[in-house]
C-alpha cells in the first residue's frame, strides 16, 4: 500500500508477465496430466507391459529354482544309483527281492502315490476328451 493516499500500488508489468508465464506453464502441465489419465489405451498398454515384465521376472526366478532343485535331485539320484549298484553287486538275487518286498510293504506311500498319479493322468485325459 502506498502511504500517501491509502490505495494499493499498481503491480509491476514485468511481474505480471512472469506470473502469467508461470500460470500458463502450470496449466499446461495440468492439461497433460489430465490427458494422460484420460488416455485409456495408453494406460492399458502400460499395465500390460508392467504385468508382462512381472511375469517374466517370476518365471526367471522359478526357472532358477527348478534348475537348482533338478541339479540337487540329479546328484541325489546318482548317489543313490551308485549305492544301489554296489548293493546289487554284493547281495544275492533272492535276498534283494525279499528286501524290496519288505520295503514296499513297510511303506505303502509310494504305491499310493503311483495310484494317485495314474488317477490324475486318467482324469486329465478324460477332461481333454470332454472339451472336444
Amino acid at each position: 500500500m502506498s502511504e500517501s493516499n491509502g490505495t494499493p500500488e499498481k503491480p509491476d508489468l514485468a511481474a505480471l508477465r512472469k506470473e502469467i508465464r508461470e500460470t500458463r506453464a502450470e496449466l499446461g502441465q495440468t492439461v497433460q496430466a489430465l490427458a494422460a489419465r484420460a488416455d485409456v489405451k495408453a494406460r492399458a498398454r502400460e499395465q500390460v507391459e508392467q504385468t508382462k515384465q512381472r511375469v517374466l521376472d517370476q518365471a526367471a526366478v522359478a526357472t532358477g529354482r527348478v534348475r537348482a532343485a533338478a541339479a540337487q535331485a540329479g546328484a541325489s539320484v546318482r548317489g543313490t544309483a551308485g549305492q544301489a549298484t554296489e548293493r546289487l553287486r554284493e547281495a544275492a538275487p533272492g535276498e534283494l527281492a525279499h528286501e524290496a518286498t519288505a520295503r514296499v510293504r513297510a511303506t505303502p506311500v509310494p504305491a499310493a502315490l503311483v495310484f494317485a498319479g495314474l488317477a490324475a493322468v486318467v482324469g486329465v485325459i478324460l477332461i481333454m476328451r470332454g472339451r472336444r
